[in-house]
């Protein structure tokens, strides 16, 4: 599995829609980093602080044209949801991440054990 490309497919995919906030992020947010507080409704995120509707992209998300790479303006701060991605090969291969190899296709039990090795500091291994 290699390094992840900052190809953004996850934000770009994610974002609009079907992302929430716990109550914890919620409040850590309303306390500390307004800004990002303003874009979330009823837990959903991210929502127009304007017109209260779901916004198409993350609001955090920059593409720098040159490199065509993403960056998250929160990336330390950003939700759990986005923190514990990606979970299991098969969500990466429908996502068409970047990240995975020739040999993860080969193997995907074996990828699967490494991508949860790899996001073990943000989330718990996946179980079947």
């Amino acid at each position: 599995m290699k390094e992840c490309t900052q190809c953004g497919k996850c934000c770009t995919k994610y974002s609009d829609g079907g992302l929430s906030a716990s109550d914890d992020e919620i409040e850590m947010w309303q306390l500390f980093r307004p800004d990002i507080a303003e874009y979330v409704k009823a837990g959903l995120i991210w929502m127009s602080p304007q017109t209260g509707k779901q916004l198409s992209l993350c609001p955090f998300l920059r593409k720098v044209p040159e490199q065509n790479i993403y960056t998250c303006d929160i990336y330390y701060d950003r939700p759990d949801d986005c923190k514990s991605y990606p979970v299991t090969i098969k969500q990466m291969l429908n996502d068409e991440c970047e990240m995975l190899e020739e040999d993860d296709l080969k193997h995907p039990v074996k990828a699967q054990r490494s991508l949860d090795k790899l996001m073990a500091d943000s989330r718990p291994a996946f179980d079947k």
